[in-house]
């Protein structure tokens, strides 16, 4: 029988933020963001939606609902890129193919409707945030600020006629192994005329250190697959989540002869601790997450390292991940992922294996045209 399917408004908006907290209550992996901050990223004050439109539909069947999805135009990815790409993200549903390809089909219509050709995801709602499909890996728990969903997801999408686009990759490294010896050397090779300096976050002038991130960012990743540009009031949206947390060994810079030339990112995981609270702070959870943030955080991720384009192949990489080491081990923690690359970004890829990371997670990106 088919599901009813809905289009959820503004006001409904915390039946759409609640269903998979709500679907994943028991189970032992799942984790994600507290709700007030998925309900922030997905309000039309958002400064995503300044340049984007969405959708959002929820499936109910037999008076309950079981599944989700959000339909996405981002106007600055296909002005940046010149397409008609659609994207569909926050989807979540029960292993029920009928449900799904009802949702599917509606985020898809939604889309076609806005003239674009075809549907791209999961993002949530861009690759600068959240995205892809767990396709490999499905074990333990995520990381911070990465999706998990269990096996059956993927038949889901691919039932409702939707292939691969890319895979993204996640490598995991132990902080016990040292920093290779070869590759100091070849750092010390590529800076004898100590002309590339790294330097931490001024924590205190956050503002000061996001203005660095924006001179860097929009250039390293300009040519990468399903790049968008973020703009202004999204980087400083994203710097005010940070803000309470950032500590100078999570954020560092490299310049080359003064200049801006990279920049490195990392967290501690915060899923350990945000885990167990299933989405919201309270009275009755707030010590024991405290407890864990504290004293329990003993992994992080690498989110981002970004070389502008002009000072790339003169170490910078190298000296960036052989800091974000150095913060891991006086951090404590035991291990980092470093996380997502792109499949065929065979650069970077065999860098970070040659380093000693493993590949130990996949993420799915499909495609679907309309």
């Amino acid at each position: 029988m088919p599901a009813e399917i809905r289009e959820i408004s503004e006001n409904d908006l915390g039946l759409f933020v609640d269903y998979p907290y709500a679907l994943f209550r028991d189970h032992p992996y799942w984790a994600a963001d507290l709700k007030k901050d998925v309900t922030h990223l997905l309000r039309t004050g958002h400064p995503f939606w300044r340049h984007g439109e969405r959708k959002l539909f929820m499936a109910w069947r037999d008076g309950r609902p079981v599944g989700r999805i959000a339909a996405i135009v981002n106007h600055a990815y296909n002005n940046f890129h010149g397409d008609r790409t659609g994207f569909f993200g926050f989807f979540d549903c029960e292993d029920d193919k009928e449900a799904a390809a009802q949702l599917f089909a509606a985020a898809g219509a939604w889309l076609k409707a806005r003239g674009m050709d075809c549907s791209v995801g999961p993002v949530n709602p861009s690759t600068n945030e959240t995205c892809g499909m767990l396709s490999e890996g499905f074990d333990f728990p995520p990381v911070v600020m990465m999706p998990y969903n269990p096996p059956y997801y993927l038949g889901l999408a691919e039932a409702a006629g939707y292939a691969k686009a890319k895979d993204l990759h996640a490598y995991n490294y132990e902080t016990a192994g040292g920093f290779p010896e070869r590759f100091e050397k070849i750092l010390a090779r590529s800076n004898r005329a100590g002309k590339l300096t790294v330097h931490f976050a001024d924590v205190k002038n956050v503002e000061g250190a996001l203005g660095e991130v924006k001179d860097v960012y929009n250039s390293a990743w300009e040519k990468n697959w399903g790049f968008v540009p973020m703009t202004d009031e999204e980087l400083d949206d994203m710097a005010a989540a940070f803000k309470p947390v950032l500590k100078p060994e999570y954020l560092f810079f490299a310049r080359f002869e003064g200049r801006p030339a990279a920049f490195c990112l990392m967290l501690p995981d915060f899923n350990i601790a945000l885990k167990p609270a299933r989405g919201s702070l309270n009275p009755l959870n707030i010590l024991p997450f405290l407890y864990r943030f504290a004293y329990r955080l003993d992994r992080g991720r690498m989110l981002t390292l970004g070389v502008k384009k002009e000072f790339r192949g003169k170490g910078i990489e190298l000296l960036l991940i052989k800091h974000a080491f150095l913060s891991a081990r006086k951090l404590g923690w035991k291990s980092a992922e470093l996380s997502w690359t792109l499949e065929d970004n065979e650069l970077i890829n065999n860098t970070i294996e040659a380093l000693g990371a493993k590949l130990y997670r996949k993420y799915r990106i499909y495609r679907k045209d309309l």
